[in-house]
């Protein structure tokens, strides 16, 4: 009788445990790089101060700080200056040291920024922040102002002078954002606007991309600091910021730079040579297209140039001011009222005689 083959062994299979310990260095990654919500009273304590002022805005809680002028002058046109975006109103302390002993300057962090947080409009684009200023300026019964903006603020500031050019006397851009970009988006704008992968990446870290972010945003690498990082990545994490940031992300649609060539606003363009988000170029075109416009570019600078040099482009926004008067806003004259008569019964004549 021949011998009796031994059935060879069946291989054990492994996937179940392969899959368990991957599901495991997952979840492990997850928890590692998940943060999330900062309270909002923790984050007021930290980044307000005695200047702070929470003012409702159309439904939401603005971080305001108006600076008044030393003087007293309250005929002086004041300065309300617009940060860019993930900024917050911290971005403008190096101008308030500089201008602030002749100017009243009024900063304020945007919805979805800073310590303002979401705003019940549930809206993030550059026309509803254009709504939100709207709205502030009236809160604060300003007439007429200087508009200043960065970046995304850049482009709200001139989004509002086109359309609302008797608010105001000045403009001034600093690497404003605004006309379309050519090319493929950010990797970090792709993500943001992938279903579910947007919706969960909000929610890790901020502290690595903040980084990267700061990195290139300034030309001097000494400006990336741990004290900033710190900054910039917890206000990511006030209540609703995380979210509006993703909703801009997803709604903002390309501007129509056209409402340039129709302003009649006087405008200063400072500009950054080494900015690498927003190209030097686009500070000519904002020359180009805006009548009389001033430019400014300065050469060591980054994305963020009244923050590497507050002294000397504060110098120039001075300068600006001083030398350029704003526009004169003729108001049409209203008709003499018709004289109302006592007596109904009187008949007066036709043309009534001046006095002498």
């Amino acid at each position: 009788m021949p011998p009796r083959r031994r059935k060879p062994d069946t291989p054990r299979r492994r996937w179940p445990l392969v899959l368990l310990f991957a599901a495991g260095v997952l979840a492990g990654v997850a928890l590692w790089a998940y943060s999330p919500t900062l309270p909002a009273e923790l984050l007021v304590a930290r980044y307000a101060d005695q200047r702070s002022k929470f003012i409702d805005v159309g439904g939401v809680q603005a971080h305001v700080r108006d600076y008044g002028r030393e003087q007293g002058d309250a005929e002086a046109i004041p300065l309300v200056l617009i940060h860019g975006s993930l900024g917050s109103l911290h971005m403008w302390e190096g101008w308030v040291r500089e201008l602030g002993p002749r100017f009243r300057l009024i900063t304020v962090d945007l919805p979805g920024h800073g310590l303002t947080g979401a705003w019940p409009r549930d809206e993030y684009t550059i026309e509803a922040y254009t709504d939100f200023i709207e709205v502030l300026v009236d809160t604060l019964h300003l007439d007429r102002f200087v508009l200043i903006g960065h970046s995304l603020g850049g482009a709200v500031a001139w989004s509002f002078a086109a359309t609302r050019p008797d608010r105001v006397s000045q403009l001034v851009l600093v690497d404003a954002a605004g006309y379309p970009r050519q090319g493929e988006a950010s990797l970090p704008m792709r993500l943001a606007r992938m279903p579910v992968v947007g919706d969960v990446g909000i929610h890790f870290k901020p502290e690595r991309l903040v980084r990267r972010s700061l990195e290139e945003v300034y030309a001097d690498p000494a400006m990336v600091t741990p004290e900033r990082i710190q900054r910039y990545s917890e206000l990511q994490r006030f209540p609703g910021n995380r979210e509006a940031t993703l909703q801009r992300a997803r709604t903002q649609e390309p501007l129509d730079p056209t409402p340039l060539r129709r302003m009649d606003v006087p405008t200063l363009i400072i500009w950054g040579a080494k900015d690498r988000w927003v190209p030097v170029a686009d500070a000519f075109r904002f020359q180009n297209d805006i009548k009389g416009a001033k430019l400014e570019i300065f050469q060591d600078l980054g994305h963020n140039p009244m923050e590497e040099d507050p002294k000397a482009t504060a110098a120039a926004v001075a300068a600006f001011l001083a030398s350029t008067p704003p526009r004169r806003i003729i108001l049409p004259r209203p008709a003499p009222a018709e004289p109302v008569p006592s007596d109904p019964t009187t008949v007066l004549p036709a043309v009534i005689p001046e006095k002498d």
